[in-house]
């Protein structure tokens, strides 16, 4: 796919997605997780952390899986370590997401190819606050 093959599909990704889970969401204001998730909440986006040590960020139902959020999820954004992306694309797979993203500095290839052998769009090692705000929000 080219550059800009990629970012026409991105900007279609952002416009209809109606569902976030954010994995990795974080309840400390100096993460970039909580950062984020707050961003897409005001940015009109139904907004689903996920991490299992948390029971809620803000008042908002924290979930400990993917698997666990009661809600059709569009995207999985994911804040987390490259070695534990794998399990979250394959729940992502699992509950039908649309797509993955992993954030900036999340690169797993072997994870990327997963999701897009199972047909989700899946955008790696790039921001979805930058790409927003580049595409959507100017």
């Amino acid at each position: 796919m080219t550059e800009i093959e990629e970012t026409t599909r991105i900007k279609e990704l952002l416009e209809t997605s109606k569902t976030i889970a954010v994995v990795g969401a974080s309840n400390k204001f100096t993460r970039d997780s909580y950062s984020i998730m707050h961003f897409l909440i005001r940015s009109g986006y139904a907004v689903y952390p996920v991490n299992p040590s948390l029971t809620e960020i803000d008042g908002i139902v924290c979930y400990p899986s993917v698997r666990d959020v009661p809600a059709k999820i569009d995207v999985v954004d994911i804040f987390r370590n490259p070695i534990y992306v794998m399990p979250i694309v394959e729940d992502a797979i699992a509950v039908g997401a649309r797509a993955v993203w992993m954030q900036l500095g999340v690169v797993n290839t072997a994870a990327k190819e997963k999701a897009e052998s199972a047909g989700l769009f899946t955008v790696m090692d790039k921001c979805i606050l930058v790409e927003h705000r580049r595409l959507i929000r100017r």
